[in-house]
This record gives structure tokens, C-alpha cells and sequence, in this order.
């Protein structure tokens, strides 16, 4: 089996990694962070979202953000719904991520709405996104395990993809959101969506709830995927999804990627250092296994 000689990784910590954290962590340390992120050699980042302060207060300064560090090629903001894509494209985001999940229940829960109804709801502002040039992530919930429904059908998965990539965004990211996916399942349901949707872009988002993010991931490669979320320190989970703990940390992503011999351009050193920026003031141990060993190299 032939894998790629090169992987993007797309660092979601300061969003998705931040965004379910209890402490508020300062828009200084936040900025510099992302700053300290870049230096290390990402060249796409999710770096805040644009979501109601009441249900996600650790992004009540998103707009601040996006003025401190805005500016950088590679910037991606969320967008959860009208309001927040208005806000974003206030702030200068030339990219957004919107988001929908495969399981109705999950919809329901979050957004009231169902999956068909959510769709609906969001062709409009893909339209006119596409319109005005701005790039579209599609961000796909629940693609593999739903919290309520349980397994939820590859079938489902599919059809929701082929609705969005129809529609025109530009990538669509599929997430194992409870982090219950094994390898097999990343592999079956990724050939599949590669074989369905060929000149899509997409990448893969695996949870690390269970310990097998690494596992997932490199059975996602096997399927031909070549683009990872991922967030520095292991950072995050779903604020709207009950069991959904931290993401794959970026640094062992990277750290298992060069030891296959698959580029990604990031710096490891570089990325331990922007780690050990917000590190203070996170509420939660960071226990990946290469900042761990960075860490006591540094003692």
C-alpha cells in the first residue's frame, strides 16, 4: 500500500480546542498562541468562532481576534448561522467553516432542526458565500457515532456529503465527534466517501475519546486522505455533544507522520513552544505524549 509523501494538517486548537475549555483563557494569550502556531508552519487554522457568547463563552472575543491576527493567508473562522457568518465577514474572514450533523437527534438537540431542515437552512448561505468568493468548510457532525442515535449509517454520511459538495463548498471535513470510531470504520466509510466524491476536498477529524485518533488517522491515509484537523495539546471537544473529549493532539500527529516519512511542514519544537503558551491558562492536564516528553527535556 502506497501512502502520501506529504499530509496538511489543519490546526483546530484554537477553536475547537478552546472552545469547551472552563476557564476563559485572555485574547492576549489566545492571539499570541495562534501567532506562536503559525511560526511553527500551518498554513490553514481555525482560529476562533462566531457563536452566541451565551452557549460558547470562550469565544466572546472573536472579533478581537480576527483583528489582532485576522490578516494571516490560511485564516478559517466558525459560523453556526446567519448572525455569525454576518460577523465573520465584518471581521474580514475570507474562509468559514459552517457545520451540520449527520444525525437528526444531533440537529435537533443543537439547533432544533433536522438534518433535512438544517440543509435547507443552509444552502442559502452557501450560495451566497460562493457568491461573494469566500471560501467554505463544511464541518460534518456525527459522520461515524452520534451520542443519541448510536451508529449512524455510512449511507447517511454520504448522502449528506454529496447534499453539501453539490451545493459548492470547497472542503468538507468529517468528524468522528464522540471520538467511538475504530480503524476500520475510518477506513471503510473515507474509501467510500473518496470513491463517491472524488474532486473533493476533505479532510478527517478524529476525536481522541477512546485512544484511537492515531489509529483512525493512519487508516484514513490507507484510505487516501491526505488532510487531518488536529489540535495542539490534545486540546478540546464538542460543547454540544455529551462524550465528545479532546481531539488528536497535533504534535503526536506529526510526531507519527515523520516517522512514516510523510512531510507536513510543522516544526515540533515550534509547535511544543505555542503549546506551552496557553498551557497556564487551560483547566485540564495536557498529557500527549510528545509535549509530555518535550516538557521534561525542558526541566
Amino acid at each position: 500500500m502506497e501512502l502520501p509523501h506529504y499530509a496538511e494538517i489543519i490546526e483546530v486548537g484554537p477553536r475547537d480546542g478552546l472552545q469547551n475549555e472552563a476557564n476563559f483563557v485572555p485574547t492576549e494569550k489566545k492571539t499570541a498562541f495562534i501567532d506562536a502556531l503559525w511560526k511553527a508552519g500551518f498554513k490553514e487554522m481555525e482560529v476562533t468562532s462566531f457563536v452566541s457568547p451565551k452557549w460558547v463563552p470562550q469565544m466572546k472575543d472573536a472579533a478581537e481576534v480576527m483583528k489582532e491576527i485576522g490578516g494571516h493567508s490560511g485564516t478559517m473562522v466558525l459560523t453556526p448561522n446567519k448572525r455569525g457568518i454576518e460577523a465573520a465577514l465584518t471581521s474580514g474572514a475570507k474562509a468559514v467553516a459552517i457545520f451540520i450533523g449527520v444525525s437528526t437527534t444531533f440537529n435537533q438537540k443543537n439547533i432544533n432542526k433536522t438534518t433535512e431542515e438544517a440543509v435547507e437552512g443552509l444552502l442559502p448561505h452557501i450560495k451566497d458565500l460562493k457568491d461573494s468568493g469566500i471560501y467554505i468548510r463544511a464541518c460534518i457532525s456525527t459522520a461515524f457515532h452520534c451520542p443519541y442515535e448510536g451508529e449512524i449509517a455510512p449511507a447517511d454520511t454520504l448522502a449528506l456529503c454529496k447534499r453539501l459538495a453539490h451545493a459548492g463548498v470547497n472542503e468538507l471535513s468529517v468528524a468522528d465527534t464522540i471520538g467511538k470510531a475504530t480503524p476500520k470504520e475510518s477506513y471503510s466509510l473515507f474509501s467510500m466517501l473518496k470513491k463517491e466524491l472524488p474532486e473533493v476536498l476533505m479532510a478527517a477529524h478524529f476525536h481522541d475519546t477512546r485512544k484511537m485518533a492515531l489509529a483512525n488517522i493512519y487508516a484514513a491515509l490507507c484510505a487516501g486522505v491526505t488532510r487531518f484537523d488536529a489540535s495542539a495539546g490534545g486540546l478540546g471537544g464538542c460543547p454540544f455533544a455529551p462524550g465528545a473529549s479532546g481531539n488528536a493532539a497535533t504534535e503526536d500527529v506529526v510526531y507519527m507522520l515523520d516517522r512514516m516519512g510523510i512531510e507536513t511542514g510543522i516544526d515540533l519544537n515550534q509547535l511544543a513552544q505555542a503549546i506551552s503558551i496557553v498551557e497556564p491558562h487551560v483547566s485540564r492536564e495536557l498529557s500527549s505524549w510528545y509535549y509530555q516528553s518535550y516538557k521534561k527535556k525542558e526541566e
